[in-house]
């Protein structure tokens, strides 16, 4: 989708590109109230939001719309950033524009998570930034709750209420030959080996019984009617659909 030169009417082929020490002396003269300048330090770091939207091609959202919202994060940025730091702008910028198309995302996800659950997700996750920052590794769920004050279940679910859908057809390895989609990965319980097998030997059972042994087993097991309904339909008594019913069990166990 990148080799479209033009994005929003921008041609990507021409964007400037400033050295830091003019990005420095830019952002000075900004804060200095110098707004002019504002429009020239945007272009010279629109290459910052496309190399940042990269990373986010494999989501089906149209490109413009990303770029947008990454122009956002980049506006952001300018308006934040703190000279005093020794930090290059660029360092700072783009966690701001993935955080900003990450939003994005999240708040046009197909998939509607309530505000609630998406304040305790975003809460949650700064928390886990800041203790990152603290003590240089992960901190687990159970730190992350205990700084909410928020039973740990409660973070679970919101963090999960956030992730992306996964499509079961998305590739998660290729060694050259056939792909192994996620599907591929994912066991189904119901039908299991042991049920297929089962399903085969009452199929062949009920091939063995009379017409009207199958008829009532069918009315009774697979369409879930009573024996009164049954002796109904086929006119005669429940006790003779009793009967033949106990019959027909009795012979399909010598098959199931």
């Amino acid at each position: 989708m990148f080799n479209k030169v033009e994005i929003c009417g921008v041609n990507t082929s021409k964007l400037p590109v400033l050295k830091e020490k003019e990005k420095k002396e830019l952002l000075l003269r900004i804060q200095n109230g110098e707004y002019e300048c504002r429009e020239k330090f945007i272009e010279g770091n629109l290459r910052l939001v496309l190399s940042v939207i990269k990373r986010f091609n494999n989501r089906g959202e149209n490109v413009d719309d990303l770029f947008q919202v990454g122009c956002i994060g980049l506006m952001k940025s300018i308006d934040n950033f703190d000279l005093s730091l020794n930090l290059r702008f660029s360092t700072y910028a783009v966690p701001m524009i993935i955080g900003e198309i990450r939003r994005y995302l999240r708040d046009n996800n197909s998939i509607r998570v309530s505000r609630s659950l998406r304040d305790i997700a975003y809460r949650a996750l700064q928390v886990r930034d800041r203790l990152v920052n603290e003590d240089n590794k992960e901190p687990t769920i159970s730190q992350i709750a205990k700084e909410l004050n928020l039973p740990r279940e409660d973070v679970v679910f919101a963090l999960d209420a956030i992730q992306d859908p996964v499509s079961l057809f998305q590739p998660i390895y290729h060694d050259g030959g056939d792909e192994i989609y996620v599907m591929d990965q994912i066991s189904d319980s119901k039908n299991s080996d042991d049920s297929w097998l089962e399903n085969i030997s009452i199929n062949e059972g009920m091939k063995k019984l009379k017409d009207r042994e199958k008829l009532i087993l069918n009315l009774r097991f697979f369409d879930g009617k009573t024996q009164m309904e049954v002796a109904d339909e086929i006119g005669i008594s429940q006790a003779q659909v009793s009967r033949v019913e106990k019959n027909a069990l009795k012979h399909m166990r010598k098959y199931v």
